[in-house]
């Protein structure tokens, strides 16, 4: 009975299922198709809102273009409409001015024809009046030899003898004149040609130490320069001879030496060895054998630089190494090269004045101190031996005298010599080209300073830039800004009758306004 029973559930189920794969077969295919229907559907839907999107999109932006281009084009009319406005304004000027123009044309046509009529009747009557001067000079002549008796030829030589014995006369007592005048005025004439000749060339002077101050970046340099018991500072002051003088001066290394070359040397030496790191006695003889290359190269480039300048040329090439070296002497603190260039052009300037060849001139000035710079120390007066190297080089008789004779250590022979002995004296003379004693100098500061305190109102002074500068720092509350003009002209107005100074003092009086407040 039970088995009966399961095999009855058996084909039931059995049965369900095949009705049920019957059923999937048939049923889901459709229902599958309806389904892609309606995603078909949805998809077309969202394309096309998609596309009304981007449709209003591209409407909205075609607008805001078109706006734009219609606010450009109305500003680009508004410049165009001004642009004419401006053009015609300007036609109206030019026809204005037209207009003018052919009325003074007009005028000035009328004017000529008015002169030219006045010419023509003046040129007339200029005719008359020289016939009637011509028969009026016949007439008397005619008159005259019937008085004198004698014919117009006759008086004529015998006038002319009268003549010539009167003006022999008068000429010799005028050359007395002159010549007495002359002896009276040489003197003058001398110092007005010396005058105008510094005035016409005016040059800037520079004072130099003996001391080169070479500056570190921080203390801890100074050691490695000194090295392991001082070896590195001693190879560098047997390299290049000078004193290097370390003390405590804050990131500063001081360079002594007699001899500017050589401390030009040993600057630009620390400069590569600072700056390269490596600081050891076999480092530091080649580097400063790689400067003196370098500065002798500068030496003659200088030299090259200077004659070009001064327009002399055909010098032998061991007279330019001479006056590039020059760059690096001092004479009495002044530099030895500015100074044979101003001497140079001092002397261009007075022979030119007298009459003489300026170019020579120019060159016996550039020359006159090469003496001073010797490759090796001679036994005579600079003046003499740079004679001897001028002559040596091929230089011509005159300008070599000219430099052997401007210290009167031999006798002048030609007109160059008397003219480089005075513009070398015009050079150094200049006031502030040579050094001055510190004493002065300090003093001179002073009384700049203590001049300047001597008005009301005034709070501070300070001299700068060695006495050339007065800073005048007065009270906000004590002087408007009208007053401190009328102060600072004071002042040098004051300096002028007072001191006796080199160059000019430029004087600036400061007035500020300060107001400080604290937040608390």
């Amino acid at each position: 009975m039970i088995t009966e029973i399961l095999v009855a559930v058996a084909i039931g189920v059995l049965a369900f299922m095949v009705f049920m794969a019957v059923w999937y077969l048939m049923i889901l295919p459709n229902k599958r198709k309806g389904l892609l229907e309606e995603a078909r559907k949805a998809s077309e839907k969202e394309t096309e809102v998609l596309k009304q999107k981007k449709l209003l999109e591209v409407k909205e932006k075609f607008l805001s273009k078109k706006a734009e281009l219609e606010k450009e084009v109305r500003q680009r009319n508004q410049q165009i409409q001004q642009a004419e406005n401006r053009i015609k304004q300007r036609e109206m000027t030019l026809n204005q001015k037209q207009e003018e123009l052919v009325r003074r044309k007009q005028e000035t046509d009328a004017i000529r024809q008015r002169v030219d009529n006045m010419q023509a009747l003046m040129q007339k009557r200029e005719e008359e009046l020289d016939e009637r001067q011509n028969s009026l000079l016949e007439q008397e002549r005619t008159k005259l030899e019937e008085i004198s008796g004698l014919k117009a030829e006759e008086a004529k030589e015998r006038l002319i003898e009268s003549l010539k014995d009167e003006a022999r006369t008068n000429a010799a007592a005028y050359i007395n004149e002159i010549m007495d005048d002359a002896k009276m005025t040489a003197n003058k004439e001398a110092k007005r040609i010396i005058i105008q000749t510094i005035q016409r060339v005016a040059t800037e002077t520079s004072v130099e130490n003996s001391v080169t101050v070479f500056h570190i970046e921080n203390d801890e340099v100074k050691g490695r320069i000194i090295g392991r018991e001082g070896r590195n500072i001693r190879a560098l002051e047997a390299a290049t001879g000078v004193e290097i003088v370390v003390d405590d001066t804050p990131e500063a290394i001081v360079i002594s030496a007699f001899d500017p070359v050589r401390r030009e040397i040993c600057r630009l030496a620390l400069h590569q060895l600072v700056a390269d790191g490596r600081i050891h006695p076999a480092r530091i003889e080649e580097v400063v054998a790689k400067v003196k290359k370098q500065i002798e190269e500068e030496i003659l480039e200088t030299g090259k630089r200077t004659t070009i300048d001064l327009g002399v040329h055909g010098l032998h090439p061991e007279l330019i190494r001479i006056i590039g070296k020059m760059k690096y002497r001092s004479s009495y603190g002044q530099n030895l090269l500015q100074h044979a260039r101003e001497t140079a052009n001092l002397c261009a300037v007075m022979a030119s004045e007298l009459g003489l060849n300026p170019k020579k001139a120019k060159r016996a000035g550039l020359l006159h101190d090469i003496g001073k710079v010797p490759d090796e120390e001679p036994e005579m007066p600079h003046a003499v031996y740079g004679a001897k190297l001028a002559e040596k080089y091929k230089e011509k008789p005159d300008i070599c005298n000219a430099i052997g004779a401007h210290h009167d250590e031999m006798e002048m022979t030609s007109l160059l010599a008397p003219i480089v002995q005075v513009c070398d004296a015009i050079s150094g003379a200049r006031p502030g080209a040579r050094r001055e004693i510190v004493e002065a100098y300090i003093k001179r500061l002073k009384d700049l300073e203590n001049i300047a305190m001597s008005y009301p109102g005034v709070v501070k002074t300070y001299a700068i830039q060695a006495g050339r500068e007065l800073r005048v720092i007065v009270g906000a509350d004590k002087i408007d800004d009208k007053q401190t003009e009328q102060l600072s002209a004071d002042i040098a107005t004051k300096i002028q009758n007072e001191m006796t100074y080199p160059g000019q003092v430029k004087i600036t009086v400061i007035r500020e306004t300060r107001s400080v407040s604290y937040a608390k």
